[in-house]
């Protein structure tokens, strides 16, 4: 009998295409405390909101910090009450499908997103009990630090070597290898593939992610 596997998401710039909503929830929230709109938001695209906000303006005094926060989520939640949830990239679902139809493999997220947000997006697209450990910033320290991961596998039961962190972010890659997991990059993401040089492996396509998944979970090494 083969070992159970564990395929662990990220979501937003590996599930989600979400960058436009990123994009005005920030730049709204900036302004809303008469601050310049920093130009590299997608960057922080991983880490929890918090840290996020922190590493875009470091020099912000801490109560600032915590207006454009605040401002940030409420930003977020009127802009996607006012329309269509961010897409899912094209192919994710068949690779989701094909993951959830196997008897050896469980799915499982780990993301930067409030509890809110992540209800909101697997409620969008009906993915709630495919996904069997959610872990969002809630509970969390933000990525890099390997909390999500070891506490998804503590929940499933997975050893370490039979896991794959997927993401799109060097917060990814670097969580992953933290937590003793093996990692597959993303590029179709926030980061690109420069960013992605601590990946076992690197995809540019959904269609390449099956056999990539596949060829870690045999790789012994």
């Amino acid at each position: 009998m083969s070992a159970l596997k564990l395929a662990l998401f990220d979501v937003d710039g590996t599930l989600v295409d979400s960058q436009a909503l990123i994009r005005q929830s920030m730049t709204r929230a900036f302004q809303s405390v008469n601050q310049p709109v920093p130009a590299d938001i997608l960057s922080i695209v991983g880490l929890s909101l918090p840290q996020a906000v922190f590493k875009l303006a470091p020099d912000l005094d801490a109560a600032t910090r915590d207006q454009v926060v605040e401002a940030y989520k409420q930003s977020y939640f009127d802009l996607r009450a006012g329309g269509a949830p961010s897409p899912l990239y094209d192919g994710a679902m068949d690779v989701i499908a094909q993951l959830a139809g196997r008897d050896d493999v469980l799915l499982g997220i780990a993301t930067g997103k409030s509890r809110r947000g992540l209800d909101h997006m697997l409620e969008a697209f009906d993915l709630n009990r495919i996904f069997v450990t959610q872990q969002c910033a809630d509970n969390h320290p933000s990525k890099p630090h390997p909390s999500m991961v070891l506490t998804a596998l503590a929940e499933t039961g997975v050893e370490a070597r039979d896991a794959i962190m997927i993401g799109d972010t060097s917060f990814d890659m670097e969580m992953g290898r933290a937590a003793g997991v093996k990692t597959l990059g993303v590029t179709w993401g926030y980061h690109g593939a420069e960013a992605l040089t601590q990946a076992h492996r690197v995809v540019t396509e959904y269609t390449q992610m099956g056999d990539a998944l596949n060829e870690l979970w045999a790789d012994e090494a």
